[in-house]
């Protein structure tokens, strides 16, 4: 192995021409300390990185690989899109599926449109929702990050959390005009007695409620059922559009998302990740009624140069297909739950205080004795523990979430001696840390 393509190397060659080294600020391993892993290649549920070191992967990419790294039926289909053309900013069929397949998957949506980011499917649908509605008002809750369009950076999760002063609990972006935010209202997740307040004084003033169901950017916290109902009358109640941030837990935590777990019918849904199985591709969609003031059949703006990409649309209709397996999701949800359940008994022996939680094919784990509800209750986790725990499960080739706030992804191809070998590499971490 050559020096100039060590990690090191490479993250001190990438500091020259990218800021921080990265092209999202969580890989910089800033949060944990410590030099990036830059990675070569990928399969099933391993990762090399480029010293050819081996590392069983629980970020899958942050969600997409939900069949493991190179799935064969995946690659197939991309190579067979692939030589057909790579772009061509015209509609294909492909895209008209990939939509059908969609729609069914998730009954609330009647209509979607096919975009390439999380944060560009988010940052449509509130304009969709000002645009149907004639109002201004948002509403979103504090640690949930949906993308980094200017009005959504106040008290986000994800990375902003990952680098905030947590002491200050107000995460949010320099650059970001305070007029700009003015009309997002932030309230604490989970809190339904804020939400009952807001709603009584300024309900008719709000255009949408944006949440994710399932929070994966202030590490995994689950939305309560009393929460999203409220959330759900609330909306009906006064007009406001309810938007389910989807695109980590989307076909994530269940075949029709947490929707679906949750029986909850969101006015505009958004998705990414899976539905790119591993591309750069999202979508958001919902129902007929508000999608047809998109255009060109309303005034409500929005293009995308690549959207509904061939390669894109290929690999996600793919991996939409394979996850449609009988009892994908029960072995998935029980392979997470082994792992979450080992990771527990682990640390309680160690005497390290820890918690773990999962839903389907997403896990959270808390240096801090119980799972946490709130934006306000994960700043309280030791995070100096976690960076130890992390780079201790590094070294023993495990490759966990580079923050203390961040979800991890158990993939279909994490097998009992994959979930083994991860279990005995945490009791040594744990003991080392205790």
């Amino acid at each position: 192995m050559s020096e100039s393509t060590t990690n090191a190397a490479l993250f001190e060659r990438a500091q020259q021409t990218i800021p921080g080294g990265v092209n999202s600020p969580v890989r910089a391993f800033r949060s944990v300390g410590g030099t990036p892993r830059f990675i070569a290649r990928a399969q099933g549920p391993y990762m090399w990185d480029a010293e050819g070191t081996r590392y069983i992967d629980y970020i899958g990419s942050w969600g997409p690989m939900i069949v493991g790294h190179l799935h064969p039926d995946v690659v197939a289909a991309v190579q067979t899109a692939m030589s057909q053309g790579f772009s061509f900013g015209a509609p294909t069929e492909a895209e008209v599926v990939m939509a059908e397949e969609i729609c069914r998957l998730v009954p609330s949506i009647e209509q979607v449109r096919l975009v390439s980011s999380g944060t560009e499917a988010t940052m449509s649908a509130l304009r969709l929702a000002r645009g149907f509605t004639g109002r201004n008002k948002i509403v979103k809750f504090e640690g949930c990050y949906h993308g980094h369009a200017d009005s959504l950076l106040v008290k986000a999760g994800s990375g902003l959390l990952t680098f905030a002063d947590s002491t200050r609990n107000a995460p949010s972006s320099a650059g970001v005009p305070p007029e700009v935010t003015r009309d997002t209202l932030v309230l604490e997740y989970n809190n339904v007695e804020q939400l009952r307040e807001l709603f009584a004084g300024q309900g008719g003033e709000i255009a949408a409620v944006i949440v994710e169901p399932v929070a994966g950017n202030m590490n995994l916290v689950r939305g309560s059922r009393h929460f999203l109902q409220t959330l759900r009358e609330l909306c009906t109640a006064h007009g406001a559009v309810l938007i389910f941030d989807e695109v980590m837990c989307g076909f994530r935590v269940g075949l029709g998302g947490a929707q679906a777990l949750y029986g909850i019918t969101a006015d505009l849904t958004c998705l990414g990740k899976v539905i790119g199985g591993g591309m750069p591709a999202a979508a958001f969609g919902g129902r007929r009624d508000i999608m047809s003031h998109l255009a060109p059949l309303g005034g409500v703006y929005q293009a995308g140069t690549l959207s509904g990409n061939p390669l894109a649309v290929a690999a996600g209709l793919a991996t939409l297909r394979l996850i449609q397996a009988p009892g994908f999701y029960e072995d998935l949800a029980k392979r997470t739950s082994k792992l979450v359940a080992g990771l527990v008994d682990a640390a309680q022996a160690a005497g390290v205080p820890f918690s773990g939680d999962s839903v389907g094919g997403m896990f959270g784990l808390y240096f801090r004795a119980n799972v946490p509800q709130s934006f306000a209750e994960v700043t309280t986790s030791d995070v100096a523990r976690f960076n130890k725990f992390f780079h201790a499960m590094l070294d023993r080739g495990v490759y966990l979430a580079p923050s203390a706030f961040e979800a991890g992804f158990v993939s279909a191809t994490h097998d009992d001696t994959i979930l083994d070998a991860t279990l005995d590499a945490a009791r040594d971490a744990f003991r080392a840390i205790a």
